[in-house]
């Protein structure tokens, strides 16, 4: 089915379209997006069953408005008669210009976008609607696996959670006309257990743009969840040292997310906090190696027409074939820069600033088999499972922890497992080192990205399976 737009957003267009009208009075240029998120978020354990509101619902508008140079927005959730409105924005703008004045302060100036006229929309299709299947239904569907998981013996706790989003925006200004409506699903299985006093936990998820659908995505993961657990039961601690690895698809994806994702956000090209600023057009990793972002190069949870600010979403070349051609961006940095906007303005909501942020971040697949990568491997382990990961953009340090390592020897695996794993490294070098690429990628978008401690969006990342030397530990 295709996902039908928003009704109120629909409802309310003439009205936002007056707004702007009347802004544009006073201001040289203005804009409005308009933002209708809902979803429920389901999850049932051996202890308590939980229905609650998506994390990312809203419902609210931000102007931006451009003046003198600069740039400046304001933030509402009650809709009132435009004329009123307008004034009271009016107001509130030009009050903050003047207090910045007064006190002083000095103001990045930003050119005028000078934007092409465009009307579009955007409905993406699902197999099963959300809002056609009863909480119960959901609920009851969970519980299974969750009855299914907790059968296995040692475990203290075995969760399972579901989340169904629908995304609904409209953008608007003199010249612009976008609306996009979009559904996706997150779910994820994750266990707790005990053996021989040890005790130890185990993740999976799934993710796409998808309806109810994914819940039997879900069946597969129960066992294998439990395998994994029960293989870091039995694990040992890695010894520290330089290593040959294969990383899994979603080792890859954090690499790519930590090391050339927010390395190349272009905001911090703007302020001098990135390093990659210094090496566009320069090599900074194996020439087998090509990275890409972008809303439209993969269907997954950030995949949309456009970003927060009326860019259209774009498939970006980050690193071709080991050189770093460019960054992402939002549009204030790409006029700053003299750049071309790659469409990565988001905002955690309505009421907070945009960012560059990425979308789905993620290496391309090669020609290598993953059974040829392992049997290239003298000694090394194949890291699944990731955890985390962070990375200074300016030193281009990097940080990954995995749940797990499979330890491979003589080009075999020898059913060691070692856990947990801190991978650790120069991006440089890590990236560098990449000497085979698998012919398979995949992407995974459960979870949310921070921009430094806050700023919460939704991203995905993966990629194939790769081989590289890295620092274990």
């Amino acid at each position: 089915m295709q996902v039908p737009m928003s009704s109120y957003l629909v409802e309310i267009k003439p009205q936002i379209q007056e707004l702007i009208r009347l802004l544009e009075r006073e201001f040289d240029y203005v804009s409005v997006l308009c933002t209708d998120v809902k979803g429920t978020t389901y999850r049932v354990s051996m202890h308590q069953t939980t229905v609650g509101d998506y994390h990312f619902c809203e419902r609210g508008f931000v102007v931006r408005a451009w003046q003198d140079g600069s740039y400046t927005e304001y933030s509402f959730n009650n809709l009132t008669d435009a004329t009123d409105l307008a004034e009271e924005i009016t107001s509130a703008l030009k009050s903050e210009f003047q207090a910045l004045k007064a006190l002083g302060i000095a103001q990045m100036e930003s050119p005028l976008v000078q934007e092409e006229a465009i009307t579009k929309t955007m409905q993406n299709e699902i197999e099963i609607d959300p809002e056609t299947v009863s909480a119960e239904e959901i609920l009851s569907h969970l519980r299974k696996l969750c009855n299914a998981g907790a059968a296995h013996e040692g475990i203290l706790e075995f969760q399972s959670t579901v989340s169904f989003a629908r995304v609904n925006k409209l953008f608007l200004s003199s010249k612009k006309d976008l609306m996009q409506s979009y559904a996706f699903s997150e779910g994820s299985l994750s266990a707790i257990g005990t053996e021989n006093g040890k005790q130890n936990m185990s993740y999976r998820s799934c993710s796409g743009l998808k309806g109810v659908e994914i819940l039997n995505e879900m069946d597969a993961i129960v066992e294998e969840i439990i395998a994994v657990l029960y293989d870091k039961l039995h694990s040992d601690p890695v010894i520290p040292g330089m290593y040959d690895v294969i990383t899994a698809p979603d080792v890859t994806g954090v690499i790519a997310h930590e090391a050339f994702g927010h390395g190349v956000e272009m905001d911090m090209f703007v302020k001098n906090r990135a390093l990659a600023k210094e090496y566009i057009g320069k090599p900074v990793a194996s020439q087998l190696s090509s990275m890409h972002d972008g809303a439209v190069g993969a269907q997954q949870v950030s995949s949309y027409l456009f970003d927060d600010e009326g860019t259209p979403g774009t498939d970006t070349t980050v690193i071709d074939h080991g050189t770093l051609v460019t960054g992402i961006s939002d549009l204030v940095s790409a006029l700053r820069l003299g750049t071309t906007p790659t469409g990565n303005g988001k905002r955690e909501s309505f009421e907070r600033k945009v960012y560059s942020r990425m979308t789905n971040t993620y290496f391309t697949a090669g020609t290598d088999k993953l059974d040829d990568m392992i049997a290239s491997i003298e000694h090394g382990y194949l890291l699944e499972s990731v955890q985390s990961g962070m990375e200074d953009p300016k030193h281009w340090g990097i940080q990954c922890m995995v749940g797990l390592g499979r330890e491979i020897k003589d080009g075999k695996l020898t059913g060691k497992v070692v856990s947990p794993v801190t991978l650790t490294g120069y991006v440089p070098d890590l990236l560098k080192s990449i000497s085979m690429v698998s012919d398979k990628e995949e992407l995974f978008g459960s979870g949310m990205c921070g921009k430094g401690h806050k700023e919460w969006v939704k991203v995905s990342d993966g990629g194939p399976y790769l081989k590289c030397k890295v620092r274990l530990g």
